[in-house]
C-alpha cells in the first residue's frame, strides 16, 4: 500500500486510457465534449483542493469548525461544495488523543466533491480488509507513526455517508492566511492515512 504520490500503477495506464476514449468515440458510446466537460469536473470542480479549503476554514473559524462537525453537509454547502458522491457527509475531528481514518469495506465508497476521485489503494482489498483489523500497522506501513496512547477510529464510509477527516493543524501555521493553510491541508491528511504539510 502506498500514499499520496506514491501509488503504484501502471507504467502504460494513460496509453490504455487514450485507447479506451478513441474505441468508445469511434464507437458513437461518448462524444469526445463528454470527455472533456467530465476530466474538467475532476481537475477542476471537485477535488481536494476544496475540501482542504474547508479545513482551513475550520482551522480559522470557530463558528464554521463547530457548523462542519455538527453537520458537514451544510456547513460545505456554505463554501458552495456538494453533489454526487457527497450527498451527506460527515466530519471527524483529529485531536491529541483521537486520530480518525476512512475506508470503505465493501467498495470504495468516498467524498468526491471534498476530495476528488479515490487513489487506487483506498479502493485496494488489502486496504479495506486490513484497515478496521489492524489500523495502527496499516498507517505505519503508510508512513504515518502514531503514538501508542493515540486512539485510532475507524469509519466505514457507505453509499449513505461518507467522511472527511479534519486534521490537526501544524505546528508553525499560526497567523498564515487561510489560503496558505488550505496549502497544507493533503487529500491524505483528510481520509486520515497521512498529516497535513508543516509551514515551509
Amino acid at each position: 500500500m502506498t500514499a499520496e504520490g506514491h501509488d503504484s500503477a501502471p507504467a502504460d495506464i494513460e496509453l490504455r486510457v487514450a485507447a479506451l476514449e478513441k474505441v468508445m468515440i469511434e464507437a458513437g458510446l461518448v462524444a469526445s465534449d463528454t470527455i472533456d466537460a467530465i476530466v474538467d469536473t475532476y481537475e477542476n470542480q471537485v477535488g481536494p483542493h476544496l475540501g482542504a479549503a474547508a479545513v482551513a476554514r475550520a482551522w480559522v473559524d470557530e463558528d464554521f469548525r463547530r457548523r462542519l462537525l455538527d453537520d458537514a453537509t451544510t456547513a460545505l454547502a456554505e463554501l458552495g461544495i456538494g453533489g454526487v458522491q457527497g450527498e451527506v457527509v460527515v466530519a471527524v475531528e483529529n485531536t491529541e488523543r483521537v486520530h480518525n481514518a476512512v475506508v470503505c469495506t465493501l467498495c470504495s465508497c468516498y467524498p468526491w466533491p471534498v476530495l476528488g476521485l479515490p487513489p487506487a489503494w483506498y479502493k485496494s482489498p488489502p486496504y479495506r480488509a486490513r484497515m478496521v483489523r489492524e489500523p495502527r500497522a496499516v498507517l505505519a506501513e503508510m508512513g504515518l507513526q502514531l503514538d501508542p496512547d493515540v486512539e485510532i477510529r475507524v469509519w466505514d464510509s457507505t453509499a449513505e455517508i461518507r467522511y472527511l477527516v479534519v486534521p490537526r493543524r501544524p505546528a508553525g501555521s499560526e497567523g498564515m492566511e487561510e489560503e496558505d493553510l488550505a496549502a497544507l491541508v493533503t487529500r491524505d491528511s483528510m481520509i486520515g492515512t497521512g498529516e497535513p504539510r508543516l509551514p515551509s
